[in-house]
């Protein structure tokens, strides 16, 4: 192979190429110390209680109490009873998307599953939450491995 082809090559390929040397570099994120995950859960609990506030009357549903935690796995739960708990890592992300989880977990106060009519019920008031859910999709791993 000449090195022009070669150089074709890696050219044709640049966009793949920088894609997976982006996804390296984030692949091993610098992990929160205890003190920046307390002041993160403040942080996030001020954030979220503004956005639940917000969100649950224009939905129409009341909440009993809402929780931060430091989870590995979810980013928002909603209990029969009405307790929401997030997860403190939505402080790091974009406001709209901790916005999506918020509306994500009210509406579970509507239908407490994953049922067409939650979907409705979630784009009602968020017409572009898959965008957000994406990023989420995308981006969550990074971020749970800060912890």
């Amino acid at each position: 192979m000449r090195s022009d082809d070669i150089k074709r090559f890696v050219e044709s390929k640049s966009d793949w190429i920088e894609k997976h040397l982006a996804d390296r570099d984030l692949a091993a994120p610098e992990k929160l110390t205890e003190q920046e995950i307390k002041l993160l859960r403040e942080k996030t609990r001020q954030l979220v209680t503004e956005r639940v506030k917000h969100y649950a009357s224009i939905i129409g549903v009341q909440y009993n109490q809402i929780a931060i935690r430091t989870q590995h796995t979810r980013w928002g739960s909603c209990s029969s009873k009405g307790n929401l708990n997030f997860n403190c890592l939505l402080g790091l992300t974009p406001p709209e998307v901790l916005d999506y989880v918020v509306v994500h977990e009210l509406c579970h106060l509507i239908e407490m599953n994953h049922s067409m009519q939650f979907w409705d019920a979630v784009e009602r008031t968020m017409p572009d939450y898959k965008v957000h859910r994406k990023w989420l999709k995308d981006n969550g791993n990074r971020l749970i491995a800060k912890i």
